[in-house]
């Protein structure tokens, strides 16, 4: 039976339009999925929206609709930005489907038989935009530390959590699960926030209709990180398909922006205990994909949306970019400059010069018939080492390493060939092994690359004469020397990637 690999990203908040922080997320989590794919394992990818809470509800008000009727039009949003971006999820899951409410009053009904929800009042500093109580120490001046906006002050009779039980076991857990959260600095972060003692956690509001209804207590709405987290196992059938549930957890991997650490690495992990089921398997903590130096925010007017750069730069090359260019992991920095610069010397003048390069030649050369790659081709062993290489960089979650890896072998071939130059010498056998040499380089990349450029790798594969694509092939078969079979027709075809004029 086929591996089981469960992916998910965080939900988004649905008050306002996708952008490429949304995007960084979503389009590394497709991208490591598809690569699980190409190794033959049972893929489970899971995004989707966060429909309920004060700013979603306060949204939709000074849109002049109700909050269904804005939650429906701002999802509707997110799921057409995917589809440009070629998202291949399994379940795209909105936090106001009836099976989601089910969920979460069964699952938080869980913790509440246990004992470990119990009533009580909470005072205290509320950010709206993080949907986040702060202590005093936390704000800065007076100010939400994130999003820098005065915090209100709020008091109501709420069911809290009784997080503080739980400090001991998660401590246990971190110890006996070194790599349950990663980076180690990202660990280390949430060890130092238990370390330094755990308060109950308010999961409940009376001040809001907007939300889960609390089954025991009607006149609640479950909080909306409570509600949200629960997602996670919404769609792998908690309460409803046992065998479904336990096939994918615990062994989830969640992706999450830093912003989020503490509600994934401390409360969530909690949370499951106190419900019966096992913690998360593993969290990985990304940094913030930064404009101009600063998160992105409605407030600074520093949104950039995936199709205004889709519209210059194509599906592939926007991939390409952000797995490429920001180390997925701690804080990148988008410059339209600096996408320009990677696009040209990566797409046009490697890969597209490569593919362009050795079409060219073996029209010339070889009357438009590819020739077979030869067995002891110096490009052989490199094409081993970059493919470990490559694997074992997706493997720790390492999308721009991976990339890094497969580039050097297009930077190999092209090496080989300046060294060799075909294109200077009589066709016969010398020449049949360096192009087929070149050739079978060009099917390996198109299988490697696949999970970050889809539609081009597609379209390298076709000019080489292949049938099907390269998302149908299996590794570390596909990848092993001497795949590509000669005898085919080699198109030759307009420039994969024009090259772009810096701005």
């Amino acid at each position: 039976m086929p591996r089981p690999f469960y992916l998910t990203t965080p939900i988004y908040y649905v008050n306002d339009a996708p952008h490429i922080g949304h995007a960084y997320t979503t389009v590394a989590g497709d991208a490591i999925c598809r690569w699980h794919r190409l190794l033959g394992d049972d893929v489970f990818f899971l995004t989707g929206t966060d429909e309920h809470g004060l700013k979603v509800a306060q949204a939709a008000e000074a849109n002049g609709v109700e909050p269904q009727e804005w939650t429906d039009r701002t999802s509707e949003r997110f799921i057409g930005a995917w589809r440009q971006l070629g998202i291949t999820y399994d379940d795209f899951i909105r936090t106001t489907e009836p099976r989601h409410h089910r969920t979460v009053q069964q699952f938080l009904g869980a913790i509440y038989d246990r004992g470990d929800i119990e009533l009580g009042t909470y005072e205290g500093s509320y950010c709206v935009a993080c949907e986040d109580y702060y202590t005093e120490a936390q704000l800065i001046d007076g100010a939400c530390p994130v999003h820098h906006r005065p915090v209100t002050r709020m008091k109501e009779q709420n069911y809290f959590f009784k997080l503080s039980r739980y400090t001991d076991r998660l401590l246990e857990w971190y110890e006996a699960n070194p790599d349950a959260v990663r980076p180690a600095t990202k660990r280390n972060e949430a060890l130092g926030f238990i370390k330094q003692g755990l308060d109950d956690i308010s999961i409940t509001r009376t001040s809001l209709r907007w939300g889960v209804p609390v089954p025991w207590d009607p006149g609640h709405v479950f909080y909306v990180w409570y509600d949200a987290l629960v997602n996670y196992v919404t769609a792998i059938g908690y309460g409803d398909d046992d065998a479904r549930f336990q096939r994918w957890w615990p062994a989830v991997h969640h992706l999450i922006g830093k912003e989020i650490l503490r509600f994934h690495c401390v409360w969530w992990p909690a949370m499951c205990m106190a419900a019966g089921i096992e913690p998360p398997g593993e969290v990985f903590v990304h940094g913030w994909l930064l404009v101009g130096g600063e998160k992105m925010s409605k407030t600074r007017l520093n949104h950039i949306a995936p199709a205004d750069l889709v519209a210059d730069f194509g599906v592939d090359a926007y991939r390409y970019h952000f797995l490429r260019d920001a180390a997925f992991g701690p804080d990148g920095d988008f410059s339209y400059e600096g996408m320009v610069a990677r696009y040209n010397a990566d797409l046009a003048n490697n890969l597209g010069n490569l593919l362009s390069r050795v079409a060219t030649v073996v029209t010339k050369k070889c009357g438009g018939t590819g020739p077979a790659p030869p067995a002891d081709s110096p490009l052989a062993a490199i094409t081993a080492d970059a493919y470990a290489a490559t694997a074992a960089a997706w493997d720790r979650l390492a999308p721009h390493e991976a990339l890094e890896a497969t580039w050097r072998l297009i930077h190999e071939a092209n090496a080989h060939l300046e060294a060799e130059e075909p294109w200077k010498a009589e066709p016969g056998p010398a020449v049949d092994a360096v192009l087929g040499a070149a050739l079978e380089v060009l099917r390996i990349v198109a299988v490697l690359a696949s999970p970050a450029m889809p539609e081009a790798c597609d379209e390298v594969w076709r000019r080489l004469g292949l049938p099907g694509s390269p998302t149908d092939q299996r590794l570390p078969e596909a990848a092993t020397w001497g795949g590509y079979p000669g005898g085919l027709p080699v198109e030759k075809g307009p420039p994969l990637f024009p090259r772009m004029q810096p701005a």
